[in-house]
């Protein structure tokens, strides 16, 4: 039987944005949409309460005085799309018996797919989170700092937060807004002789601004 389809509905000033930095140096976000519009996101894997879940547990990355955070970069479509795909399933790990804790460097050795990992960590958190405090939250967070869940939750924030937008997360290009990298240029030759001796702040771009053409990320399905 097919899945029902599962949305996630934000508000549209809360997804996205360029930032402006003021003279003392803090960052907000310019928006120019409608502040009374919602956003009604398909979600590929995680149904809404769980969803929402995540979306709370952007504190790993919360939005401060430094500028958005996990929430405005759309971490939570990010972590969808990789559940949805060949990497939630655990597709490329070999994942016969026996299970072993093994050693540090040999990585995870677990039974568990990444899909299994994360539905009893949310289960774990409970329902109501995101409905608790943000000190409430950090608490729950941090007694569940050490287990695999989170290790891997807390990868997969900074994952959104950096990646290329066709992966989903790093809307508006946010992150690499605030870290200042301007994106996967092939050449800086253009450039080599318009800045002597002025600072050269280019202008973030993903891969499909750069090439000129819309770009799909490999899922590694044939």
């Amino acid at each position: 039987m097919p899945r029902r389809r599962h949305f996630l509905h934000v508000a549209a000033t809360q997804v996205g944005g360029a930032l402006v930095y003021t003279l003392s140096g803090e960052a907000f976000r310019a928006v120019a949409q409608d502040p009374k519009a919602s956003l009604r996101i398909r979600l590929r894997f995680f149904s809404e309460q769980q969803a929402l879940i995540i979306a709370a547990a952007a504190r790993i990355f919360p939005t401060d005085a430094a500028g958005p955070g996990a929430r405005e970069a759309n971490v939570i479509v990010y972590i969808d799309r990789q559940f949805a795909g060949a990497y939630g399933r655990d597709r490329f790990r070999y994942t016969r018996p026996p299970f072993v804790a093994g050693k540090p460097e040999q990585g995870y050795q677990g039974k568990e797919t990444p899909r299994e990992i994360y539905l009893d960590g949310l289960q774990k958190l409970g329902p109501d989170f995101g409905a608790l405090s943000p000190e409430a939250q950090d608490r729950k967070l941090e007694a569940i700092e050490r287990t695999r869940f989170f290790q891997m939750l807390r990868r997969h924030v900074i994952e959104g937060m950096f990646c290329d937008p066709m992966h989903g997360g790093n809307a508006d290009l946010i992150g690499w807004q605030l870290v200042g990298f301007p994106g996967p240029y092939m050449s800086w030759a253009s450039e080599f002789d318009q800045h002597d001796g002025v600072a050269f702040h280019p202008k973030p771009k993903s891969l499909a601004q750069i090439i000129g053409h819309p770009v799909k990320p490999w899922d590694g399905e044939s």
